[in-house]
């Protein structure tokens, strides 16, 4: 729930609260929330700007920089996270400017993936054979990529130590993407594997990183910064990915996606997390489709079924609004108090 000034004034109208109490937690919540970043002007200058920077170094790097050799493009890429850590530095710190700081420490993290390639390239060391140039690191899924993505999370580890910063998790949750496709020959140490473990591998990745993420979720409100969105995000992608994407084989195994996905929507209540309804639905609407296509694909009745179901689903989502108070006191009374104490809290 925000709340706005609008509300408090009109709590005074209805003489819910005092104009003086009004104005004073007004002012209280303004000094809470004055780090928290808001959708004006301002805020989305400086997300765009730091997008920017990260976009042109991260994923538009031109050839010209492998002219440089691997010396050049380390020695570079050091000299440009010197800099933006510094600046971040000092506006975090000594100017209390926390969001713009906090953007240029985030930028300093996402050089890190380019000084560790100048590296590797200045020494010649490639855990599984050259990868070819920079910008292959976004488009082709190779195992010498690992020392990079695992260089970038552990300078985003220790940017978050030094700042707690949300945005920071966004070059974590990155690379643990991109890990979970580039760990699979370096874990059956092969070039050669089935696309199953490719995607198994992502599966159990993303378990392991929404694990990480909800425990995070747990240990730090969201009302002191969403450190857990990219992370499940990530995760999310990587789990849902594998999943959708293996070999179903029967009808049965097509029916345990579909209750899989549709626990995923049940999930996304219970931890008040969106993402998780966005790749529940997606599941649930491509195993839908798969049924219209192929199982009931000469059945006249499928269509209107299908249309029924949801409209109840709509009905029962008229209802809910209607009645959540009612049926969120139920499930707290129903549910144990270990799982409730458990799930995470938002203040």
């Amino acid at each position: 729930m925000q709340i706005e000034r609008e509300d408090l004034d009109w709590a005074v109208d209805k003489n819910l609260i005092d104009a003086k109490v009004a104005e004073r937690l007004w002012q209280a919540l303004l000094t809470r929330k004055q780090h928290v970043p808001k959708f004006n002007f301002t805020n989305v200058a400086y997300y765009f700007g730091a997008l920017i920077v990260i976009f042109g170094m991260f994923f538009f790097l031109t050839l010209a920089w492998e002219s440089l050799g691997g010396q050049g493009i380390f020695a570079l890429s050091c000299i440009y996270i010197l800099i933006f850590t510094l600046a971040g530095r000092s506006l975090w710190f000594d100017r209390g400017l926390k969001i713009p700081g906090g953007l240029l420490t985030t930028i300093a993290v996402c050089m890190v993936p380019l000084a560790i390639y100048g590296f590797q390239r200045m020494m010649g060391i490639w855990p599984n054979g050259d990868p070819g140039n920079y910008g292959n690191y976004h488009m082709l899924i190779k195992a010498s990529w690992f020392y990079m993505e695992l260089g970038t999370i552990f300078a985003g580890l220790l940017a978050l130590w030094w700042i707690r910063f949300p945005f920071l998790t966004l070059p974590i949750a990155y690379s643990l993407w991109y890990m979970s496709m580039d760990l699979t020959p370096l874990i059956f140490g092969q070039n050669e594997y089935a696309w199953n473990e490719r995607c198994l591998v992502s599966f159990w990745f993303g378990i392991a990183t929404i694990i990480i993420a909800f425990l995070i979720d747990r240990r730090i409100r969201r009302n002191q910064g969403d450190f857990a969105f990219w992370l499940y995000l990530s995760g999310l992608t990587a789990f849902w990915g594998g999943l959708t994407l293996m070999n179903a084989g029967g009808e049965w195994e097509r029916f345990l996606y579909f209750l899989i996905n549709l626990f995923l929507i049940l999930l996304s209540i219970l931890l008040r997390r969106r993402v998780f309804v966005i790749f529940g639905a997606m599941g649930v609407l491509g195993y839908l489709g798969h049924l219209s296509y192929t199982v009931f694909r000469d059945s006249l009745l499928f269509p209107i079924v299908i249309s029924f179901v949801g409209v109840l689903i709509i009905f029962a989502g008229v209802q809910y609004q209607k009645k959540s108070t009612a049926w969120e006191l139920w499930l707290r009374r129903v549910l144990p108090e270990s799982l409730l104490q458990f799930l995470p809290k938002d203040t």
